[in-house]
């Protein structure tokens, strides 16, 4: 989403030719170019598919129903597994109407209902806790702890959580939270956090904002993160940019952090 005006194909190609080896694949950009063309397109680039996002929405969203969302989850681990995805992001949907235990509940029962499948084809869910800015549309789960206690409930080897610095940079004591956390992400989503966002596609490209990336990023390698790291900005203001620019910019400033981190 990055690159939001490319299609699927423009996508690859274009991330190829800047030197990117993996991309996470937005599932309407797939459903607009085609899943078997998309999987065809994979296989014969040999490019990776770090994850597929967003599946769930259990708690009812854009007047879908619990049964709609399970259906809907457990055809996306399918595509998940065909596309080679390392893992599908999971979104619980928004609290609207629901009292927090019904919330939970519904997330709780959408998981297990997915979780054998998820199982059988090797594609981990990843489940996403967001800013409180995406409440209304996006979802209820916010905090870490509340996220941890329902991994920590399942105890799932192929459920674990997206790890997202623009959602989870205000938690108290993070850097010393990581090495506890690590085992249980699945996948790392780095944009940076500009003040007084406007709205939820207001985000910045990782060191044009105020969080210390570079320490969250030695924290994860340091505590033994193994997985990919997806630049996730999501910003009104880059999609009017020019996208061959934008994700220069963003691999060089990403590749820069992480050299800096991980020994080479």
């Amino acid at each position: 989403m990055t690159t939001n005006r490319w299609s699927f194909l423009e996508d690859v190609v274009n991330y190829q030719r800047a030197g990117i080896s993996r991309l996470a694949i937005w599932r309407p950009k797939l459903n607009d170019f085609g899943e078997e063309l998309c999987a065809e397109v994979i296989r014969d680039t040999g490019m990776r598919v770090s994850s597929l996002g967003w599946a769930g929405g259990f708690t009812g969203v854009n007047g879908h129903s619990y049964v709609e969302a399970v259906h809907d989850t457990r055809s996306a681990i399918v595509t998940a597994a065909v596309l080679g995805a390392e893992t599908l992001t999971i979104v619980s949907g928004p609290q609207g109407a629901h009292i927090d235990s019904h919330c939970r509940r519904l997330l709780v029962e959408g998981l297990a209902e997915c979780l054998d499948l998820a199982g059988e084809l090797g594609v981990t869910l990843a489940l996403q806790p967001m800013h409180p800015l995406f409440d209304r549309d996006w979802t209820f789960l916010h905090a870490l702890d509340e996220t941890l206690d329902l991994l920590t409930q399942f105890d799932h080897p192929f459920l674990k959580m997206a790890f997202g610095t623009y959602h989870l940079w205000p938690v108290p004591g993070l850097l010393e939270r990581l090495p506890s956390v690590v085992p249980l992400i699945a996948s790392v989503q780095v944009s940076d956090w500009k003040p007084n966002p406007r709205c939820d596609n207001d985000r910045a490209i990782p060191g044009d904002g105020e969080l210390p990336l570079a320490e969250i990023l030695q924290t994860l390698h340091d505590s033994g993160y193994q997985g990919s790291y997806e630049v996730e900005v999501l910003s009104r203001d880059l999609w009017k940019s020019d996208n061959d620019t934008v994700v220069e910019t963003c691999r060089e400033r990403l590749l820069s952090m992480l050299n800096e981190t991980v020994p080479r």
